[in-house]
């Protein structure tokens, strides 16, 4: 069943970096950003969600097999992210995949890592994570999303939860009870008429 923490009874509101930014991004534009939903007031109307999308981490696991922020766009951690957007009154999401490497192969996924990253976000203070579907390794959607889920049941009790698996199958039909708080149902959004023309 959905996870049982008092998220998604509402639809999330927010902000995320992927649509605009891409990998282009940084820990200042993260701040710019939370600083731009207090000025304008759309965190008064509920806006809360500020998530980091692909490409925050480095390439390569460290030793220990953790991820790692990137040094040179988030050379402040992730942790201290979370403090100043959580100083605001926002909440702060992270981005990782079920693969072995994020859909940019610039990072990578929590495949085989779904616990040791789930305590790592929680360590740092995230508040949501989206997880994507590439890079899957050939197993099934159902181990991967699985594995995940089990992670988050244990340790990711307080992180808003969302499956961003395309919907190519169905998870309207699974994710609720892989404890999903939201989950996606369509390819990528676009800002053309087209684009929305597509979903059905």
């Amino acid at each position: 069943e959905a996870l049982e923490n008092g998220l998604g009874r509402t639809p999330q509101m927010g902000w995320n970096s992927w649509n605009h930014f891409y990998c282009g991004i940084s820990e200042e534009i993260i701040r710019e950003t939370a600083d731009a939903l207090i000025n304008t007031g759309l965190a008064q109307l509920g806006y809360k969600y500020v998530n980091i999308d692909d490409c925050w981490a480095e390439l390569n696991r460290d030793y220990q097999g953790n991820m790692v922020p990137n040094k040179r766009t988030f050379p402040s951690g992730i942790k201290a992210l979370a403090d100043y957007v959580h100083a605001k009154g926002l909440k702060l999401g992270i981005y990782s995949d079920a693969g072995t490497q994020t859909c940019s192969n610039k990072m990578p996924g929590s495949l085989d890592h779904e616990e040791q990253d789930v305590k790592t976000f929680a360590s740092w203070g995230v508040d949501y994570l989206k997880y994507d579907n590439c890079n899957d390794a050939g197993r099934s959607v159902n181990e991967r999303y699985t594995r995940m889920s089990n992670a988050m049941k244990k340790y990711g009790q307080n992180i808003f939860f969302s499956l961003c698996e395309w919907g190519n199958e169905n998870p309207a039909t699974w994710a609720r009870g892989m404890g999903g708080n939201s989950w996606r149902t369509t390819g990528d959004i676009a800002d053309n008429w087209g684009r929305c023309c597509s979903f059905h």
